[in-house]
């Protein structure tokens, strides 16, 4: 997890670095629905490659943003989902979905 020192001094600027990338606000749009695969999440986001989502899933945890529940099963499963911290975003998240849906209402 980052410290306060690791991060910009503007609120605007730390939310960026955390969820400001495509594919992190894509994950946390599909987590605030309910807990997930990796593979659910794979097939949802469309254009991620494996890599890349491994990538996101593991600095989101770090962040503190999401949870990762391994189950001591066979085959291995690992369910994702999101932290208090990471379901705080809904609000964040709903005003960006209002903000698209209605510019794209106003495109000729």
């Amino acid at each position: 997890m980052l410290t306060k020192y690791e991060l910009p001094e503007c609120p605007v600027a730390t939310t960026v670095r955390l969820i400001g990338n495509k594919w992190k606000i894509l994950i946390i749009r599909n987590l605030l629905d309910s807990p997930q695969r990796f593979t659910q999440i794979l097939e949802t986001v469309p254009g991620i490659s494996k890599k890349v989502l491994t990538d996101n899933l593991r600095e989101l945890e770090s962040d503190g943003l999401i949870l990762r529940e391994a189950f001591a099963e066979m085959p291995p499963r690992v369910v994702y989902s999101l932290s208090a911290l990471g379901l705080s975003l809904r609000p964040v998240l709903d005003a960006m979905a209002a903000w698209g849906a209605d510019y794209k209402s106003q495109l000729v």
